[in-house]
């Protein structure tokens, strides 16, 4: 069992014959996804070869969708081009976009999510500027590395790529049931707590690993639904403890101002509702082990 994607996942990749696009496509394949084709609309028509394994090239994601049967798109489309590959997956309903593009311009970004949120909600946004997500032994869409971890009952949401990948290899012999990383940009759209609701419903998830960081109120707003909805054990890391005040760090949304955003402001949000947050990646993966024996 996963949340939103499993081993029947049929994935399609918009700019499949792009190098990055191809490249993970590539990668996708060794990890056992169905990906079952991709689109470029200057290219279609062709087949793209992925060391033997021929898969179809189409104009659309709508045309995708109905030849392959396919429910996930992963989007490997430059900044200036994603919008529109965006909307065009939403409008043809597929039931998740994952966005990998770094520098979507936030403008741009609220458009896509309005527009999804407008269509009633058929499709899930994951990104943009995420690793996207990976069920260990099941499936894998986006960038997340197939090999760091093994299958196992935990389930992690992350707006940073690099810690996902940390975590998710010091609680390798543990294993995952998904892997989430949601992106850090100020406008993303899947948030923690739609990680944390889904994980909470699902019956092969034991306990959840979430991973924050410094600016916005992400963190304290999953700390408020975790105390009201979140029943099973929650395990935290935020980055950005040594983070200087009103410097941009790392992500879009990293800023601190003031009091507000600061890593200790959330990790009291979250301790002040039973999460256990750890000051370092070893020591959040540490205190999940505690709670894994104890179950």
């Amino acid at each position: 069992m996963a949340i939103w994607l499993t081993e029947n996942s049929k994935i399609i990749v918009q700019g499949i014959t792009g190098s990055e696009g191809s490249k993970h496509t590539r990668r996708m394949l060794k990890a056992g996804a169905k990906v079952v084709g991709g689109t470029n609309p200057r290219k279609a028509g062709t087949t793209v070869d992925f060391d033997g394994v021929e898969l179809p090239v189409f104009a659309t994601v709508g045309e995708a969708m109905a030849a392959t049967g396919a429910d996930v798109t992963v989007i490997f489309v430059p900044p200036a081009g994603t919008k529109a590959a965006v909307l065009e997956a939403i409008d043809a309903e597929i039931p998740l976009a994952v966005v990998i593009t770094e520098g979507v311009p936030v403008h741009d970004t609220t458009e896509f999510w309005a527009h999804a949120v407008a269509k009633g909600g058929k499709t899930r946004i994951i990104g943009p500027n995420c690793p996207g997500i990976a069920s260990p032994g099941a499936s894998n869409a986006g960038i997340i590395p197939a090999d760091i971890t093994s299958a196992g009952r935990i389930g992690l949401v992350s707006k940073s790529g690099t810690l996902t990948y940390q975590l998710m290899y010091e609680l390798r012999d543990i294993g995952f049931s998904t892997a989430v990383g949601i992106g850090g940009d100020p406008v993303i759209g899947t948030t923690h707590i739609d990680a944390l609701e889904a994980f909470q419903a699902d019956p092969d998830t034991d306990a959840i690993v979430m991973i924050g960081e410094i600016g916005g109120d992400a963190e304290e707003r999953a700390a408020a639904y975790i105390e009201q909805h979140v029943t099973k054990p929650v395990v935290a890391y935020v980055a950005g403890f040594t983070a200087p005040e009103g410097k941009t760090m790392g992500h879009a949304g990293a800023i601190v101002s003031g009091s507000a955003g600061t890593a200790q402001a959330k990790k009291e949000a979250l301790e002040k509702v039973g999460v256990r947050v750890g000051k370092t990646p070893s020591e959040t993966a540490r205190l999940m082990r505690e709670v894994m024996r104890s179950r």
